[in-house]
């Protein structure tokens, strides 16, 4: 297993999912962890997890789609332990119902794009002013921004994500700060296994299932952060502009 021992990780989206299976993972492996989100009562309790079993961890309640929270987590990362030496993109919201591009709801599609896409880049432009040579940005995509099964606004917050971590990559190559992507595919989150099945889109459904082999298991949240934690330590240092699907195959 990588180790993290001594590097400072900041991780949107900590609360739940795969953001609290990698907080709680990269503190076993040694990392100072700095984890964010909206609740701050979710944020405490896996801070208080990791300090339990003899963590290092600060939680500063962000929404990452401000400008402003997203600098304010970065300084507090910085003023608590010195440095910002992993960088994970994990928060990210769902729209409802899997609206394709012939239905999407203007509003909603406005709010997704503000948190995932706008998001993301904002936190990797705050986080920037504190990195250093050998730092990793890890950015949480989708298969969804591969082949376009979901709903167009989710899709296309999620290919934006890959298209700007082959962007920051190819940026910062010659100041060895490296930038790769996980595209998981179905995964067991609570934010996945609370949408309601009648408000998806059938024929949306539809067309998804023939991408995808459905009697193939789905990801679990520790499967993502055991790849998170991979690209976030020195063990991946020659990758950068990687996009990974994880998804045991159900896409190919």
């Amino acid at each position: 297993m990588s180790t993290l021992q001594g590097k400072t990780a900041v991780i949107t989206g900590g609360n739940s999912g795969v953001g609290r299976a990698t907080a709680e993972l990269f503190a076993k492996l040694g990392a100072n962890v700095v984890i964010s989100a909206r609740r701050a009562e979710a944020l405490e309790e896996v801070a208080n997890k990791i300090k339990a079993e003899g963590g290092n961890v600060l939680a500063v309640p962000t929404d990452i789609s401000k400008d402003a929270d997203c600098k304010n987590l970065m300084k507090a990362a910085v003023d608590a332990f010195g440095s910002i030496d992993v960088l994970v993109n994990n928060a990210g919201i769902l729209d409802t119902g899997l609206a394709p591009v012939d239905k999407f709801d203007d509003a909603e599609t406005a709010r997704v794009i503000g948190v995932n896409q706008i998001g993301t880049m904002q936190a990797i432009r705050a986080a920037l002013e504190y990195m250093k040579e050998g730092s990793s940005i890890v950015n949480v995509a989708s298969v969804a921004g591969v082949n376009g099964g979901g709903g167009a606004a989710y899709v296309s917050t999620k290919s934006a994500i890959i298209g700007i971590t082959k962007h920051t990559a190819l940026l910062l190559a010659d100041k060895y700060i490296r930038c790769n992507a996980v595209c998981p595919g179905t995964i067991v989150t609570p934010m996945t296994m609370n949408m309601k099945p009648e408000q998806l889109d059938m024929r949306m459904m539809g067309a998804m299932s023939k991408h995808s082999d459905l009697k193939i298991r789905p990801c679990y949240a520790s499967d993502v952060a055991n790849i998170l934690a991979f690209l976030a330590s020195d063990d991946s240092k020659a990758l950068t502009g990687q996009i990974l699907v994880s998804d045991f195959g159900s896409s190919l």
